[in-house]
């Protein structure tokens, strides 16, 4: 018999879990993770399991979602609408197979793979290939008639591609709002002073869940269908594979990540390999769903409870979680810019222990009102840098202080501008000749510049009233920073310091995109697509350019008349010198070497100062010494000046 004390844990778990659904399925606005939310269940069903006196229907093991409001009107599904049981790990993923095949008497199952998309699930009834009826999951049973606004979504047909549709046929998919829709949503709620939403999930179910159709109908809502419910003469598929061609072939999205899987070790292998691309798609997903492919087998496995015994999500390591903020650092960048840190209890997020999350700047720590003592839900998407992404305000401490950002950090905001202005003024960036680092600190410390850009503001009084510079040599370093307004785009762009970007990056960035609006511009997703490009390296450029000073800072830079060729954007793939080594000897005549280096670069090239096997091409100049000799001795390509230029293209 289970004793008083776990009884009441029992309770408290059920009613804990009972709120935490009605805010997330009735409200749009849970204020616990997703992984903390199934942390609570799993205690709940292993006490439910081990004191079954305790077993109770209305339990929220037993229910599927949350109990629909008396808003919309409501609907009774036609066929009830089951969630699906969660894998955590490859061991219990494992064991789902082994009792399928278990019950099903097989060696081996198919399956058929799919993402598990982080939206709405939703209700499609067709009747005579014409949609009658739109409505939410609700609790599985009844869900909410949201018709109207249905209908104002562009992805969902009103009218099945099919010749002879079926009688009746109910469509089930996920609405969700994809990563670039969501960023831009908030963007535009955010100008119009409206509610900001905390993830795509939040703004789908709340975009469709409003009482106007045209506010839905001005949302980006999208939608997957991945099978169908109840049926009135239809000739469907026997298997689940054929079934989601039919859908795509009715007019109904379906994710193009599906895919057929011979057994439990192909999907494992799909899982891994899914797991490594989601920071790539254009839409949150938090895991993978299997599904035992043939009909059939689905049917005598049947199902419990809530769910199927043929299908199982399983799911990747949370990259959501909560913990509390131990205190708030300020850090200097290279810059001189201060960055709040938030510094946090030790938790598990996206498969790593985080214990510092990103606030950005002031204005985000202000728009948040992250406070020290703050209960907080953080976030990792694949390898980007955890951020805070709301405050759980109803578990903040009574005593809590508002954070104020320090106004600056005197001696180490000094270092690090002087930093970045020696950066931005070095050889490989814009070669500002004579411009040395102590004539920086000087120029820092006498307040005559406060970023790079104030370099192109200077006069010469203002460099000769410097220590030991008499007027020649500040002329001519006037002169040398008038020069450097000729530039490349590449070598801008690595001047900038943003941080991860160095001089590939830089000229690779240069290459795909042209110009620097458009890297500007370019979403995360975009920006992976760019060589050499990673997910912390797309989050640091994206940023950078999100900081209204650094756009100003480059706006100024224009103004003084820094400017570089017009390039037209290209990729590097067609190049032949792309992923090849190149090592570059003697003089040449057409340009230096830094030219020449930049260019095999941008190219998709890696420049080496020595010869070995490894080596591809040696372009020689005038006078080139050994190098050459060597590379006859590895039998590796000579290419001439002239040869070079053609190659390049140039």
């Amino acid at each position: 018999m289970a004793s008083r004390e776990i009884s009441r844990r029992v309770q408290e778990l059920r009613e804990s879990l009972e709120r935490h659904n009605f805010r997330y399925y009735v409200l749009d606005d849970p204020s616990i993770s997703d992984s903390e939310f199934d942390k609570l269940l799993r205690e709940l069903e292993s006490l439910e399991s081990q004191y079954p006196e305790l077993y109770n229907e209305h339990s929220a093991t037993q229910k599927v979602g949350g109990t629909a409001t008396s808003t919309f009107d409501g609907v009774v599904h036609l066929q009830p609408m089951m969630s699906l049981a969660n894998a955590l790990s490859e061991a219990e993923f494992i064991d789902f197979d082994r009792r399928a095949r278990a019950k099903l008497e097989r060696d081996a199952l198919e399956y058929v793979a799919e993402t598990k998309l982080d939206g709405l699930a939703i209700s499609l009834v067709y009747e005579a290939g014409r949609l009658a009826r739109a409505a939410t999951r609700g609790d599985g049973r009844t869900g909410e008639d949201v018709s109207s606004n249905v209908r104002t979504i562009e992805a969902i047909p009103l009218r099945l591609h099919q010749r002879k549709p079926p009688s009746i046929i109910e469509i089930r998919g996920e609405i969700f709002i994809g990563k670039e829709d969501f960023s831009a949503l908030n963007k535009a709620q955010l100008a119009g002073g409206g509610k900001v939403f905390a993830n795509p999930r939040n703004a789908a179910a709340g975009s469709l869940r409003q009482l106007d159709p045209k506010i839905p109908a001005t949302r980006p809502l999208s939608i997957y269908c991945y099978t169908v419910g109840h049926v009135e003469a239809a000739n469907l598929p026997e298997t689940h594979f054929e079934l989601l061609d039919y859908l795509r072939e009715s007019g109904l999205p379906v994710s193009p990540e599906s895919a057929l899987c011979s057994d439990v070790a192909a999907c494992i292998r799909y899982h891994a390999d899914l797991a490594q691309r989601r920071v790539k798609l254009d839409y949150e997903i938090d895991g993978a769903v299997f599904k035992v492919n043939n009909f059939t087998d689905q049917k005598n496995l049947g199902h419990v409870a809530k769910a199927p015994r043929w299908a199982i999500a399983y799911k990747f390591p949370p990259e959501e979680a909560t913990t509390i903020v131990k205190a708030i650092d300020v850090q200097v960048g290279r810059t001189g810019q201060l960055t709040p840190v938030a510094r946090l209890e030790p938790v598990f997020v996206g498969g790593v222990t985080i214990t510092n999350a990103t606030l950005h700047n002031e204005d985000e720590v202000q728009r948040k009102d992250v406070r020290v003592g703050d209960t907080v839900v953080v976030r990792r998407a694949g390898d980007v840098i955890p951020e805070i992404v709301r405050v759980i305000e109803s578990m903040r401490p009574i005593d809590s202080v508002q954070f104020l950002m320090p106004k600056e950090v005197p001696e180490q905001a000094l270092q690090e501008r002087t930093l970045s202005i020696i950066h931005f003024a070095s050889r490989r960036a814009m070669d500002i000749d004579g411009l040395g680092n102590k004539v920086i600190e000087q120029l820092c410390r006498a307040e005559f510049i406060h970023d790079p850009s104030d370099l192109y503001a200077l006069t010469t009084e203002q460099i000769q009233s410097l220590d030991r510079l008499a007027e020649k040599s500040a002329e001519n370093i006037m002169a040398a920073i008038r020069a450097s307004k000729e530039t490349t785009l590449a070598k801008f762009l690595f001047a900038l310091g943003i941080r991860e970007v160095g001089e590939t990056t830089a000229a690779n960035l240069a290459t795909a995109f042209g110009s620097i609006d458009a890297i500007r511009d370019a979403s995360v997703e975009e920006l992976l697509q760019t060589p050499d490009v990673g997910p912390v390296v797309a989050a640091s450029i994206r940023e950078y350019f999100d900081q209204a000073t650094n756009n100003a800072m480059i706006e100024r830079f224009r103004m003084y008349g820094v400017h570089w060729p017009a390039i037209k954007a290209r990729s590097i793939v067609d190049s032949v010198f792309n992923g090849k080594t190149v090592v570059l000897t003697g003089t040449l005549s057409s340009m230096s070497r830094d030219v020449a280096r930049m260019a095999l670069v941008e190219r998709g090239a890696k420049v080496s100062g020595s010869v070995s096997r490894k080596t591809d091409f040696v372009v020689a100049g005038e006078d080139p010494g050994s190098k050459v000799d060597k590379a006859n001795v590895l039998g590796v390509e000579i290419i001439d000046e002239a040869t070079f230029i053609e190659r390049l293209g140039i």
